[in-house]
C-alpha cells in the first residue's frame, strides 16, 4: 500500500486523545441530562415511544421538549461513540484492550435506545431507570478506559505506581466499592420523591431512611479508602504529582458530594440538589476508575519529568 494511503488512513495519537476526551465528555453528559429529565418528571414526556406523540418531534409542552432533548443528546454521545471506535482502530501502536474499550462503549450507548423505550413502556418501573442509569455509567466508564489509554499513547507510559500488590488490592477492593457506592445511591433515588413523572409511578416499596442509611455507610467505606490509599500512596508523591493531583480532585468531589448529600436529605431532597447530587456520582466513578487504571499504566505526563 503507498505509504501516502497508510499516513492518511492513520490517526494520530494526539487527534485521538481529544476525540475520546470528547466522548467522555459527552457520554457523562448523558446522564446528567437523563438524570433532568427523571427529576423534572419528564420521563413519560414523549408517548408512542419511540415518537414523540403522533410525530418523531415534540410539538408543545416542557415535558416532551426535556425529554426529547435527552434524545439529541444521547444520539450524538452514540455518535461520539462511534468515531472514537473507528478511530481507534487507525491509531498505530493502541492496546487492543483499548480498541475493544471503544467498541464496547459503542455498543453499549446504542443498547440504551431500547432499554429506555423499554423503560418507557413499563411507565418508568424503578428497576428498569436503574438499569438505564448503571448502563449509562457503564459507557461512561468504558470510555474513561480509552481515554486513559490514548493519553499513555500520546505520550508514553511512565512505569507503574507503587508495589504490585497495593495496585491489586486497590483494583480488586476499590472499584467494587465505588460500584457499591453508585449502586446504594441509585437504590436511594428509586426510593425517594422524584420517579420521574408527575403520578402513577411505582416505586421500589423501599423506605427512604433505611435506604439511605445504607448508602451513606457504603459512601463512608469508600472515602475512607480513598484516603487509606492516598496514604499508603505517600511517598510517590513526588514522582507522579500528577496522580496525587488527580487523588486531590477525588477526594475534593468526594467531600462536596458527602456535604451535598447531607444538605440535600435535609432539605426533602429538591430536585436541583439531587441533579447535582447524580452529576458528581459520576464523576466519582469515572475519576475511582480513572486512577486505578493510571496506578497500572500511568501516563508519563502523570509522572515528573
Amino acid at each position: 500500500m503507498d505509504a501516502a494511503l497508510v499516513r492518511a488512513r492513520t490517526v494520530s495519537p494526539a487527534s485521538f486523545l481529544r476525540l475520546a476526551l470528547a466522548s467522555c465528555t459527552m457520554l457523562f453528559l448523558v446522564v446528567a441530562s437523563g438524570a433532568f429529565v427523571r427529576l423534572t418528571g419528564s420521563g413519560l414526556g414523549c408517548e408512542n415511544w419511540p415518537r414523540c406523540g403522533d410525530t418523531p418531534f415534540p410539538e408543545q409542552g416542557y415535558h416532551a421538549f426535556v425529554e426529547f432533548g435527552n434524545r439529541l443528546v444521547a444520539l450524538a454521545g452514540i455518535l461520539l461513540a462511534l468515531g472514537t471506535w473507528l478511530a481507534a482502530r487507525r491509531v498505530d501502536g493502541l492496546s487492543r484492550g483499548a480498541r475493544l474499550a471503544a467498541l464496547g462503549a459503542f455498543l453499549a450507548a446504542v443498547a440504551q435506545i431500547p432499554l429506555g423505550g423499554i423503560t418507557v413502556l413499563l411507565e418508568l418501573h424503578p428497576l428498569a431507570v436503574m438499569a438505564h442509569f448503571l448502563l449509562g455509567l457503564s459507557v461512561l466508564g468504558l470510555a474513561v478506559v480509552v481515554a486513559v489509554e490514548a493519553w499513555g499513547r500520546s505520550g508514553g507510559l511512565a512505569a507503574p505506581v507503587g508495589p504490585a500488590a497495593l495496585r491489586r488490592a486497590v483494583s480488586a477492593l476499590g472499584l467494587p466499592a465505588c460500584v457499591a457506592l453508585v449502586v446504594t445511591g441509585a437504590v436511594a433515588t428509586a426510593s425517594g420523591p422524584h420517579p420521574g413523572a408527575d403520578a402513577g409511578v411505582r416505586r421500589l416499596g423501599l423506605e427512604i431512611a433505611d435506604t439511605v442509611y445504607v448508602h451513606v455507610r457504603a459512601a463512608a467505606a469508600f472515602g475512607l479508602g480513598v484516603l487509606l490509599v492516598g496514604w499508603l500512596l505517600r511517598r510517590e508523591r513526588r514522582r507522579y504529582p500528577g496522580l496525587a493531583a488527580l487523588w486531590g480532585a477525588l477526594v475534593g468531589v468526594l467531600a462536596v458530594q458527602a456535604v451535598l448529600g447531607e444538605v440535600q436529605y435535609r432539605t426533602a431532597l429538591p430536585w436541583g440538589l439531587v441533579l447535582v447530587h447524580v452529576a458528581l456520582a459520576a464523576a466519582i466513578w469515572a475519576l475511582s476508575l480513572a486512577f486505578v487504571l493510571v496506578l497500572w499504566r500511568p501516563p508519563r505526563r502523570l509522572a515528573r519529568q
